[in-house]
């Protein structure tokens, strides 16, 4: 995950209550994600609520919490969400809707959330209206975050785009060597953008 895209380049973390480790939060920025993607009906949101709970301690490092989603499905995805979002804030986390496939054709209830994480299929991910929906996003004072993000093109289209953060597995997949091209994709992002201001 890479929070600031624009501003001074720092990793940070994206948990999920199964990923069995905790690393070290204090001082590192870090954002919570329900795991739907991959648990899909296995979610339990008593679990996700609790593995939250516990969590507490670091709120004041954690940049957001999704509510859960249902991949490519914004409709599915409101509906999903809608209940949860007051719960996360009521914990004390900024709450994130999970942008899906679909989402430019609903009438959003901005006020319902913090972040607009943007999900949903690669294709709906990159497109125009998902862009749009972010700048309106940032224009109403929210974080935005884009997902997946697993590539130099992706990364630099994120801070192109003006969204706050990103995350990734592409580190995970050789940590020593991808860290650092990670970093050097960074440092080249702050680099363009202080050529720009």
């Amino acid at each position: 995950m890479r929070p600031q895209l624009l501003g001074v380049p720092t990793l940070g973390v994206m948990l999920t209550p199964r990923m069995g480790n905790r690393p070290e939060l204090n001082q590192t920025p870090w954002a919570a994600d329900t795991g739907c993607y991959n648990q899909g009906d296995c979610f339990r949101l008593d679990r996700y609520l609790t593995w939250l709970e516990s969590l507490r301690c670091h709120q004041a490092t954690c940049l957001f919490a999704t509510a859960p989603d249902v991949v490519g499905d914004a409709a599915a995805t409101w509906e999903r969400s809608v209940a949860v979002l007051p719960q996360l804030r009521a914990r004390g986390y900024p709450a994130a809707l999970v942008g899906q496939d679909g989402l430019e054709r609903m009438a959003i209830d901005w006020i319902a959330f913090d972040c607009l994480f943007i999900g949903g299929t690669t294709r709906w991910k990159l497109s125009e209206v998902a862009w749009q929906l972010g700048t309106e996003a940032k224009r109403r004072g929210k974080h935005v975050h884009l997902g997946r993000v697993n590539s130099r093109r992706r990364l630099l289209a994120a801070a192109t785009a003006g969204y706050d953060s990103a995350d990734g597995t592409y580190i995970a997949f050789g940590p020593d060597r991808n860290q650092q091209r990670v970093r050097g994709w960074l440092q080249e992002i702050a680099i363009q953008a202080a050529l720009r201001f």
